[in-house]
């Protein structure tokens, strides 16, 4: 057996040996706690500071009911084609015209491309309706844009099937001012951050005991070098006396 000095409670598993009980690993955590304290307090307090530090986003909401032109359907079996119908029409919301139709109408000073980042469009499983979400850092924009998305796509598609019993969109569902604001969470990113912080300072702290080839006991000596231990030197300071007046 090697007689260099061994990594810890990882000396054993390194010569061969049993693999460190779950006292020994219990063990470093409760050694190298105020590492893993360390690390997850200062990787929560980051993400809280940073969620702090943006710019608080409101989200608003309004649904659009996809229908022919004399009601929902003019036969109940041509349902499930309207059902697919309004996917295809979900993306036509989420596109540059509608985009740029609602920033000169509402003279908003975006591109067409950050206009779209903060707009989210998707159809209600297994609906006619498509839900439209946009977020903006003002409340009332929020509000009047969302509004102003549904009723441009409306005329849109009023404009490109003109003809009786052509298919229809309709504001159903009108948009309201939200009443708080929906991003940054700092609670749930400080928490998310912390749990983070924990697993990585648990793992910074077996990878310092790894890494440390200091000896932690006589009996760890008599174990990894195989040589019993006669004597130990005890740890002592000296104490350090004032000096005496002559």
């Amino acid at each position: 057996m090697s007689t260099e000095p061994g990594a810890g409670i990882f000396a054993e598993a390194a010569e061969g040996e049993d693999d460190p009980s779950l006292g020994d690993l219990l063990g470093v955590v409760r050694k190298r706690l105020w590492v893993i304290l360390v690390v997850a307090v200062v990787l929560a307090g980051a993400a809280v500071g940073l969620s702090l530090a943006q710019a608080p986003m409101y989200e608003s909401s309004t649904k659009i009911l996809v229908g022919q032109e004399r009601g929902i359907t003019e036969n109940p079996s041509d349902v499930g084609g309207l059902q697919q119908l309004t996917t295809t029409m979900a993306e036509g919301v989420n596109s540059r015209p509608v985009a740029e139709a609602v920033i000169r109408q509402q003279n908003l000073r975006t591109t067409s491309e950050d206009f779209l980042n903060h707009l989210s469009v998707e159809q209600v499983p297994e609906t006619q309706f498509i839900q439209v979400d946009y977020k903006d850092s003002s409340p009332e924009r929020a509000q009047q844009v969302t509004d102003s998305i549904g009723d441009v796509f409306s005329e849109q598609v009023s404009q490109v099937s003109p003809s009786a019993g052509a298919i229809t969109a309709t504001v159903w569902e009108r948009a309201e001012v939200p009443d708080g604001p929906v991003s940054p969470n700092p609670v749930r990113n400080g928490l998310l951050a912390l749990m983070l912080g924990l697993m990585l300072g648990v793992g910074l702290a077996y990878l310092w005991e790894h890494l440390d080839d200091s000896w932690r006991s006589p009996e760890e000596v008599e174990r990894v070098s195989g040589l019993p231990t006669y004597g130990v030197i005890p740890e002592f300071q000296a104490s350090v006396g004032k000096k005496k007046g002559g």
